[in-house]
């Protein structure tokens, strides 16, 4: 505090010092720690214009706690010099004393022992001379007694080899008579109580001055989740590249818009109970439908046509397409559903015009639970709708998508997907796995599934997806899924993760290769 006695005895001083007072010398002067002096010439600076400090820099060297060790004791080669009787000493013994490895060697280099190896109980060192100055203590000594100075540079370097001396940086203050100097300290008032006004004292009070760029203290509130963070990212990427959000908040789903409308068999295997959660439509436990209760018909017979007998240049699957099927109601396991959506409405505005829509949002499959797997997820989703659009529009708006994520070696390698043709996994380098890994999959939508939708014929759509949950784990350094969402979930680690931010760096994009 500012009218502690350290600052009392610190004002005191000042008043009988000729220009100003040094920190650390008054702190040995008065027997206290530095520390303390320091407090209070910050605590007397708040007060206004009483001092001035100015802040200063010096180095000094100074003693390791081996250095402090030798400086009393002696060096290890003195103590190995002095521990060897006229008779000699066995080396195994020697070498059990406390300063006998280092000793040993440093007293051998220094010549003042010898070994005799031809002994008949083993090797046994000898002295070589009778006595021995020890300059490593001496000049430790001087360190310690504030003459650093006398020491060359070859002997100070020696000594830092040793790890026996260390230079260390002083900061100190140098502390002045200020314009309002007084060896009194009149406490300052921080509240402007009624009082004060109504009786005008406040006019010959002094008041402490306002610190307008103090920090106050943080409101408790709440915190963001780190999937929350990484969406948010996300999500600007796609709005940066002009990308409009589809809606996205019908978690339930018919088959149809789910797998039909994306000229997905019926006897997929992806359609099983094993991999989807259908809807019973018990109205106890699932209030909500079985079956969808409105589809656009003459949308769904020309999807009909196409499974069943093929059609827009396609032979179709040739199998019984089945109404009720596609009736039944389901957990989304894709958002690829909300894009058939929002294309089939897009087919409906004439003329047509081109689009870009994405999504991020959340998937549900019925997956076995383990180290990386739910049984829910999100899909980061995005879809480009244009005359023409090929493979290699494809390939740079991936290019420009991940070199904003950071991402910038890709490889793309074919795959296979229903619904688009042709199909790409995109890979890219892992600088820390130091090897090739997926980060999404893309494709152009198959015609079979555009021109039932009524799209134009010289329209193309290219498409992407990656999950949320995969660059979130790497971000956080998150091994195991069931930490990041579920009843696992530490909420400190909410509460400590730090905002995302992607690795993204400016600068033209690497060259792209194709696996």
């Amino acid at each position: 505090m500012a009218d502690g006695p350290v600052a009392e005895v610190l004002l005191r001083q000042l008043a009988a010092a000729d220009g100003g007072l040094d920190s650390a010398e008054l702190a040995a002067k008065l027997g206290v720690e530095h520390q303390a002096v320091v407090g209070a010439v910050k605590s007397l600076q708040a007060l206004g214009e009483i001092i001035e400090a100015e802040l200063r820099s010096t180095k000094r060297w100074e003693l390791t706690a081996e250095g402090e060790e030798i400086a009393r004791e002696g060096s290890h080669e003195a103590r190995v010099f002095r521990s060897i009787p006229p008779e000699g000493l066995a080396q195994s013994e020697l070498m059990r004393l406390p300063s006998g490895k280092v000793g040993f060697s440093k007293a051998m280099s220094n010549k003042w022992i010898r070994v005799d190896k031809s002994a008949a109980d083993g090797p046994r060192v000898f002295r070589v001379v009778d006595s021995v100055e020890d300059e490593v203590q001496r000049r430790l000594q001087l360190v310690q007694g504030g003459q650093a100075e006398k020491l060359g540079e070859k002997e100070r370097s020696e000594l830092r080899k040793r790890k026996l001396l260390t230079e260390v940086t002083l900061k100190t203050y140098w502390v002045s008579k200020g314009s309002a100097f007084s060896t009194s300290i009149s406490k300052q008032e921080t509240e402007l109580s009624p009082e004060m006004i109504s009786s005008g004292s406040w006019r010959d009070r002094p008041f402490k001055p306002y610190n307008f760029l103090a920090h106050g203290v943080l409101p408790d509130s709440g915190h963001l989740h780190p999937l929350l963070k990484v969406r948010t990212q996300f999500r600007q990427i796609f709005l940066e590249m002009g990308f409009t959000e589809m809606p996205t908040d019908n978690f339930i789903e018919s088959s149809f818009w789910n797998f039909d409308a994306l000229f997905q068999p019926q006897q997929h295997p992806a359609r099983d109970q094993h991999d989807t959660f259908f809807l019973r439509g018990d109205a106890l436990s699932c209030p909500d439908p079985a079956e969808a209760l409105q589809l656009p018909m003459d949308y769904v017979h020309r999807v009909k046509r196409t499974h069943s007998q093929g059609g827009y240049g396609s032979q179709g699957y040739k199998y019984n397409w089945k109404l009720e099927e596609a009736r039944k109601n389901l957990l989304r396991t894709h958002t690829t559903s909300a894009s058939a959506r929002a294309l089939y409405r897009l087919a409906q505005k004439k003329p047509f015009t081109p689009a870009k829509y994405f999504s991020i949002d959340r998937v549900f499959r019925n997956e076995t639970l383990d180290a990386t797997h739910l049984a829910e997820f999100h899909q980061i989703e995005g879809v480009v709708a244009d005359h023409g659009l090929t493979l290699g529009h494809l390939m740079g708006v991936l290019r420009e998508f991940f070199t904003k994520l950071g991402i910038t070696q890709l490889r793309f390698k074919p795959a296979y997907n229903p619904y688009t043709e042709p199909s790409m996994e995109v890979f890219s380098y892992h600088q820390g796995l130091r090897k090739w890994v997926e980060v999404g999959n893309s494709g152009i939508f198959r015609p079979e599934m555009l021109l039932p939708m009524g799209l134009p014929e010289n329209v193309s759509v290219i498409a992407w997806g990656l999950s949320l949950e995969r660059p979130t784990m790497i971000k956080y350094g998150i091994n195991n899924i069931r930490e990041l969402v579920g009843h696992k979930v530490n909420l400190q680690m909410v509460y400590d993760s730090p905002l995302c931010r992607l690795d993204a760096e400016p600068g033209p994009p690497r060259t792209q290769g194709t696996a």
